[in-house]
């Protein structure tokens, strides 16, 4: 795995979230500002509910320029033999499969493809990423959720 060519996927995968919110942003706007949505009495209520969603999706916008700036701080190479944010870490389950993960400042989920690889980010907020944060390469880690524990190491770490 090429951290440096993840990372270059990882940026169009944000920058495809971000023109996916301008994009529905603009449709609401242009839904809570086109005339058929004025209110002819009081209980027409369209236009108010397009303009909350209108606020909502530029809100979102916002959200993912500093999603995107945040990232870029943690793209900086930094050198560390622990899970920080901006590492690049694969885990092996107890059943043998593989896993990779980018530890991100947010975005949690988001799935980016590179190679033959799916790399899902993760932030030190959910409980895998709490679970793997400040460890090192060949550490085990046990994760507990709704009661079911899974053991995992990890065999990499960029």
């Amino acid at each position: 795995m090429n951290k440096t060519h993840f990372i270059e996927h990882l940026r169009f995968a944000l920058a495809a979230q971000l023109e996916t919110a301008k994009s529905a942003a603009k449709t609401a706007h242009d839904t809570a500002t086109h005339e058929e949505n004025i209110a002819e009495n009081k209980y027409d209520t369209l236009g108010l509910e397009a303009a909350y969603l209108a606020q909502g999706q530029a809100q979102r916008v916002n959200e993912c320029y500093l999603s995107i700036q945040q990232f870029e701080q943690s793209f900086k190479e930094v050198i560390s033999d622990k899970v920080i944010v901006g590492a690049l870490v694969c885990v092996e389950y107890e059943t043998g499969a593989q896993a990779w993960f980018y530890m991100g400042p947010n975005a949690g989920g988001l799935i980016v493809e590179h190679k033959q690889y799916q790399v899902q980010v993760l932030t030190p907020h959910a409980p895998l990423g709490k679970a793997l944060l400040n460890k090192r390469c060949d550490d085990e880690v046990t994760l507990s959720i709704a009661g079911k524990s899974q053991q995992l190491t990890i065999i990499n770490l960029l």
